[in-house]
């Protein structure tokens, strides 16, 4: 007896949904599409994986987890430096102001936020100073023909003059 009441709720359910369906004009071509679905949306899906990450001269520097979540609309990266710091930031394109933007932190403490744009084959990031007597930090990711991407963190003291590197590092897929 019970079964046949919760057949009957869920027929009397589906009839109630087909009906507001057709109502409301919802079929296929009405549908939008699904979040975070425009290419610019996919621009730094290159750097998705599980990385091995070297210094210019292959001595190891740390390991590198980049995935996707949020339905494709965030990529999430979990570092752990051979030297025991960790980080964690997270990248998302902002559809409103057409820019990419990053929000670093990790275990020191330290936070970073950047934005900027994919051009040119490559991913570039930089922080805005608060103050003329603070740092710039910019950092670019690049795709390598070999299937590895590098990324180089370059920081300015003197509003983008000159640019001393902080970080060169060459990530193979894992």
């Amino acid at each position: 007896m019970g079964n046949m009441r919760s057949i009957r709720f869920a027929r009397l359910a589906c009839n109630a949904i087909a009906a507001c369906m057709v109502s409301f004009g919802a079929n296929a071509q009405d549908a939008k599409p699904a979040p975070c679905s425009a290419p610019e949306h996919r621009q730094f899906d290159f750097w998705l994986g599980d990385w091995e990450v070297k210094g210019p001269a292959g001595k190891v520097a740390g390991r590198n987890s980049i995935s996707s979540i949020h339905g494709g609309c965030v990529l999430y990266e979990s570092w752990k430096g051979i030297g025991g710091v960790t980080g964690t930031s997270f990248n998302v394109y902002d559809a409103a102001k057409k820019k990419w933007r990053q929000t670093w932190v990790d275990s020191t403490g330290g936070v970073l936020d950047l934005e900027g744009a994919f051009t040119d084959g490559r991913m570039v990031l930089a922080s805005t100073p608060a103050s003329k007597s603070d740092a710039i930090n910019r950092i670019t990711w690049e795709r390598l023909a070999d299937g590895r991407v590098r990324q180089l963190w370059e920081t300015s003291s003197d509003s983008g003059t000159t640019w001393k590197v902080a970080f060169d590092g060459y990530y193979t897929k894992q």
